[in-house]
């Protein structure tokens, strides 16, 4: 029997033992055939000068999109975008990632359970409240004339501040709320994970004199590593793709703000339903696909050439 019969009966024989599991990955195939890799073919309008009334047909012009886009240097569209999505989101990762893990590591320390799972609870609760509602909390929060920061800064003597013609201030505002609507989940997540540690490790530790910090400082947070490392592969994998629902509940179209707030997936938003420009906008999204990936590559690359089992692939 040859070499190649031999695995085309292994495989059938895996799909006999396994076949559940092959059918409830259906679904899945299905999901991703019709809504990631159909509407790829899409991708040829970066490539047109679009027309609605032509579809496909639309004229080709070849990289007149990326030229617009990229033209100006250091000063062009497409930089700025790319600043502002990848800084708010190393912020995201690196900021959400340590408030993350302090609060499990503190949690992991509480004897009293009670408050301990209470305070997963009400932690837990803002990542299940809709970007809307994010937005209109925000909105009453720092409204010019009825805001509560505003109402609190003129009872103190203060002048009012406006907020939204100030876009200094948004970065700050905007990474603020990322991390205090991401807390709970990710709190969770580490949690698991240090609850997963053998606690004769820590017994160990304690019989031999070591005190909290010490405990957590060198049995916690370096078997938190792995967890640690593939939390951020994956986040980097989207450090393109911006929080659309978290900029556009919160800023909107703010033309004041832009330069301060305005990622990759808010312009593409706009090219389509603004400017009506579908050429443009699915330029970008290539841009920010193509991008995306060569990161991803890029620092999976670096991680497996470190610590080559806590890589992806």
């Amino acid at each position: 029997m040859t070499k190649a019969l031999k695995q085309k009966k292994s495989r059938f024989a895996d799909l006999r033992e396994h076949k559940t599991y092959y059918i409830m990955l259906i679904p899945l195939v299905v999901f991703f055939t019709l809504f990631n890799y159909l509407p790829m073919a899409g991708l040829y309008n970066a490539f047109t000068d679009y027309d609605f009334s032509k579809g496909l047909f639309s004229p080709f012009v070849g990289l007149k999109n990326f030229e617009f886009l990229f033209k100006g240097g250091w000063d062009s569209i497409v930089w700025k975008l790319t600043r502002n999505t990848m800084l708010y989101n190393v912020a995201f990762i690196v900021l959400g990632n340590i408030c993350q893990i302090a609060m499990a590591v503190l949690l992991r320390e509480l004897t009293f359970k009670k408050f301990m799972k209470t305070s997963q609870t009400l932690m837990f609760m803002p990542y299940f409240v809709s970007m809307v509602v994010v937005g209109s909390i925000v909105y009453n929060l720092f409204n010019y004339k009825y805001g509560v920061f505003n109402n609190v800064f003129t009872s103190l003597g203060f002048e009012r501040f406006d907020f939204y013609q100030s876009p200094e201030v948004w970065p700050f505002i905007i990474v603020i709320i990322e991390i205090w609507k991401g807390l709970g989940y990710g709190t969770v997540i580490y949690l698991a994970s240090i609850m997963g540690i053998d606690e004769s490790v820590y017994e160990a530790a304690y019989v031999d004199g070591a005190s909290k910090w010490q405990r957590i400082r060198f049995i916690t947070l370096p078997l938190l590593k792995p967890t640690v490392i593939i939390l951020v592969l994956f986040a980097i994998g989207g450090i393109m793709r911006g929080q659309f629902d978290l900029f556009w509940n919160i800023i909107g179209n703010n033309g004041l703000l832009l330069n301060a707030t305005d990622i990759i997936d808010t312009y593409v938003y706009r090219s389509l339903t603004v400017n009506f420009s579908l050429g443009l906008g699915t330029a970008a999204g290539l841009y920010q696909s193509m991008f995306g990936l060569v990161l991803v590559v890029t620092v999976n690359a670096i991680v497996r050439k470190v610590d080559r089992e806590n890589s992806l692939f």
